[in-house]
């Protein structure tokens, strides 16, 4: 039998109707893939140029040094890479095995009725402006944290250079644990989704060869969702490094913070120095180091786009190999 195209089935104006609207819709679709183009290359434009006066004053130097101070117009980012590196690791560690089970409890274990309600808390959690989250961090978290956890922790694990200083109800500590809320309900909903994707059969035939609830679960669910769970913790890590209001609200930062081993101290980030001073710049050079800040935030976005990028075609590649 041979096969007759659609549109030469239809009428001569039917085919001009729709060869007329693939052409719309290919212009419109190339359009909008061009405009996302066109705005990040003047987004990065803008940034590098702003950048350009601290980028030929410090140069690479700028990454690892480690004073900040407006008076004597130095400017360094080794301080707020390092509490950017805290803050989000903390969260990601925290964040990650949380909302994979969230996801899994979703799925697998919880009842019809407490499924809706939980879904329904994560996606209202997720819809929390950051500004609220991080005055609740002030107001309720931050001080639970510094009179009953924090010393706990200084009690019991006080040897270890993490737990080594004095409770406080700001710092690093506190800003990892805020961003930690922020990014469990992306880590949750994007797991969730994942594992719903696994098709049934796969779980059944498993069950049905005499495997446990968790070898299931660790051997047909978990394996089949790796290049999706690590983008999930991938894009997580990306919320979490880029977030400047909440942070700056309970990070307790300083013109000038240091470098110390204790999560209970204060810090800064990236994204809260640019927020906090920002508006209140003063000189050129200040100005142009915030903008190096930004320049250094967008590089950082970047490759964490272009390692989850690398790490789920990785796995496609496993998994494709292995069938």
């Amino acid at each position: 039998m041979s096969t007759v195209p659609a549109t030469e089935r239809l009428g001569p104006r039917s085919q001009l109707r729709a060869r007329l609207g693939d052409r719309i819709l290919l212009g419109l679709t190339t359009l909008g893939a061009l405009i996302t183009i066109a705005l990040m290359v003047l987004i990065a434009y803008r940034i590098f140029r702003g950048a350009h006066l601290a980028i030929s004053s410090f140069g690479l130097s700028f990454l690892w040094h480690t004073v900040w101070d407006t008076n004597k117009g130095v400017f360094g980012a080794g301080t707020l890479l390092y509490g950017t590196a805290v803050t989000s690791a903390m969260a990601l560690i925290i964040a990650g095995p949380l909302g994979i089970a969230i996801a899994l409890f979703l799925t697998e274990l919880a009842p019809p009725g407490v499924k809706g309600i939980v879904v329904s808390l994560v996606e209202m959690l997720a819809a929390v402006p950051s500004v609220v989250l991080g005055l609740w961090g002030i107001l309720v978290l931050g001080p639970f944290m510094a009179d009953h956890v924090e010393p706990w922790l200084h009690d019991t694990l006080g040897f270890i250079p993490l737990f080594s200083g004095d409770p406080s109800s700001s710092g690093l500590f506190i800003a990892g644990l805020v961003l930690a809320i922020m990014v469990v309900p992306i880590v949750a909903s994007i797991c969730r989704e994942l594992f719903l994707a696994v098709p049934r059969e796969l779980e059944d035939g498993a069950l049905a060869l005499g495997a446990t609830r968790w070898e299931m679960v660790r051997g047909v669910i978990l394996s089949s969702s790796k290049p999706g769970i690590a983008a999930a913790l991938i894009l997580g890590l990306g919320r979490a490094i880029g977030e400047a209001i909440a942070v700056t609200q309970v990070i307790g930062a300083s013109n000038s913070p240091e470098i110390h081993a204790s999560l209970f101290g204060g810090g800064d980030t990236l994204a809260s120095r640019i927020a906090a001073q920002f508006q209140g710049a003063v000189t050129k050079l200040q100005i142009s180091s915030l903008f190096y800040l930004a320049a250094i935030l967008l590089v950082i976005g970047l490759v964490t786009n272009l390692v989850a990028q690398v790490i789920v075609r990785r796995f496609e590649f496993q998994r494709t190999g292995a069938d």
